[in-house]
């Protein structure tokens, strides 16, 4: 998955696989202090969004204003208003999110609730070191290797959800996150099928054994 990625701001390693992420990227956004993250590894965003009160004022001398794009409304998280800017102002289709998942559990929990808002929107995806996590609202076909580990979380409760493909497969079963989900699946080929119909349901996939 190339198109845009977005270097968000919670605590994060750069591995040789992430900067890989980052180099193949038609376009790299910084949801503001993800611009300190870029800065290590020599990449400059093409645009800084957010707040601004957590990116570094030599990173930002390093940025230049002109690529300095402040949004101070704080009924919005950066990660949520720097996905406006790429679906709405530089045309996205395709979006990898990183550092969205380490640090504190609130943000992190925000963040995957950020990743079930744009899931209408165009292909979104976040990623860490370990685990790549998408939302479903209707249906996801992913490439796997035989024995990966998936999770399926629903976002509140999810009416009727089908997969295909993996070791305890569900037929047109509900889960509810206060009830049943289905943790520590696993593949059984080189591809799942997850289909959902009433709610949102996050797809956790391992990388590869």
């Amino acid at each position: 998955m190339a198109g845009t990625v977005i270097v968000a701001s919670a605590p994060w390693q750069w591995d040789e696989a992430t900067v890989r992420v980052v180099l193949a990227a038609d376009e790299v956004l910084a949801a503001d202090g993800g611009a300190n993250h870029l800065a290590r590894i020599g990449v400059r965003p093409a645009l800084v969004v957010g707040d601004l009160d957590s990116i570094r004022p030599a990173v930002r001398a390093w940025v230049g204003e002109d690529r300095i794009a402040p949004r101070p409304d704080q009924d919005f998280t950066d990660l949520h208003k720097t996905l406006l800017v790429a679906f709405d102002e530089r045309g996205a289709e395709e979006v990898t999110v990183l550092a969205a998942t380490g640090g504190r559990l609130d943000h992190a929990v925000e963040n995957l609730c950020v990743l079930a808002r744009f899931a209408d929107r165009g292909e979104v995806e976040l990623r860490d070191r370990e685990t790549r996590i998408l939302a479903v609202r209707s249906r996801l076909s992913l490439a796997t290797t035989p024995g990966q580990a998936v999770s399926l979380l629903p976002l509140g409760r999810c009416e009727r959800v089908t997969t295909v493909g993996l070791a305890w497969s569900l037929a047109s079963e509900p889960l509810d996150l206060a009830g049943r989900t289905g943790v520590s699946n696993r593949a059984v080929g080189d591809r799942i099928e997850v289909t959902v119909e009433g709610g949102t349901l996050l797809v956790f996939l391992r990388n590869a054994p």
